[in-house]
């Protein structure tokens, strides 16, 4: 883990890039208004949960992860017999271009995929111990981090801690993208959703810590697999706080209950830091300032997380835990 000081930053995202937008409307709509907030200092893992930590977890405590769970007739009342398989959700690729309004074309429900089998009953971990483990349903998330005496980031720890110090930038590590040409985070290359070209090195998922950190110290805040953030999901939170005239933020945990205007029956927390799933042609929340969201039992082939520890009173450590 490393050290994250704490201080007053402004959080959210106007989306701008060059005085231009940079991202469609649905990217930024729930990021906005920009607003002050102040953490405290934490530690916060280097690198999402590796494979083999979350396997050291599952050996030490028999625990079995949502995907790994048969459902059950009474958690899906309308669901025929022969869908009740346990499973995940899983990106494929479609086999040419496609219009881009609907993600069922390229997530779909795989039986037998969850962490160990990544894509499905046929993959496995066989040298993907490095890689952050996936397929993590927030429960789960937050089983692992107990047992390994931590919690999951606030939404406003994340982004503090992503930003680096560097305020009021697009990315984690500035304004332009590709510094001198450089990949800084593992994305989308080619055509969407149709074929990852791995032009950054990387076709799909890669291990953790391949790209540079940032000024924190934390690697991988901007692609391959988003992170689950504590705060229930509501896109007006922002704006709330600013109607309540809250001038500065002191350690928000969230809204007290989530709602999706899309699926208003759905339970979902906040998501961060974009995946390598991510493309300026239909996703860039690779973007330090943007938020994504999820069901809170589900989870699928680009999702993970990391976790955070409190510091004892009146701690101000600057070297790795």
């Amino acid at each position: 883990m490393v050290w994250i000081p704490g201080g007053e930053f402004s959080m959210g995202s106007d989306g701008i890039c060059d005085g231009k937008s940079c991202c469609s409307p649905a990217t930024v709509g729930d990021t906005q208004p920009i607003h002050r907030v102040y953490v405290d200092g934490f530690w916060m893992d280097q690198t999402d949960v590796t494979n083999e930590k979350f396997e050291q977890f599952v050996k030490a405590t028999g625990y079995v992860t949502i995907a790994e769970r048969t459902p059950t007739k009474e958690e899906f009342p309308t669901a025929p017999p022969e869908n009740l398989v346990a499973g995940s959700v899983v990106f494929t690729p479609t086999p040419g271009p496609v219009p881009l309004d609907d993600h069922y074309q390229w997530w779909s429900y795989v039986k037998g995929a969850n962490w160990r089998h990544p894509t499905g009953r046929d993959s496995d971990l066989k040298g993907k111990e490095k890689y952050p483990v996936v397929h993590i349903a927030y429960p789960d998330a937050v089983a692992y981090a107990k047992w390994a005496g931590k919690r999951l980031p606030t939404e406003a720890e994340w982004e503090f801690a992503a930003r680096g110090g560097l305020w009021g930038k697009i990315y984690a590590w500035g304004d332009e993208f590709k510094p001198g040409g450089k990949f800084m985070a593992n994305t989308w290359q080619g055509q969407f959703p149709v074929k990852d070209t791995g032009e950054d090195g990387y076709a799909g998922i890669a291990p953790v810590a391949q790209f540079p950190p940032n000024a924190y110290g934390l690697y991988d805040m901007a692609g391959n697999v988003w992170q689950w953030c504590s705060d229930w999901y509501r896109p007006d939170y922002y704006a709330r706080l600013k109607l309540a005239g809250v001038a500065v933020a002191r350690n928000p945990q969230g809204p007290d209950s989530p709602y999706d205007p899309a699926e208003p029956g759905e339970k979902k927390r906040v998501q961060r830091g974009g995946s390598f799933l991510c493309t300026d042609q239909y996703c860039t929340r690779y973007m330090v300032g943007t938020r994504g969201k999820g069901e809170v039992t589900t989870g699928d082939n680009h999702l993970g997380f990391r976790c955070v520890k409190d510091a004892p009173a009146g701690e101000k450590a600057k070297e790795t835990l």
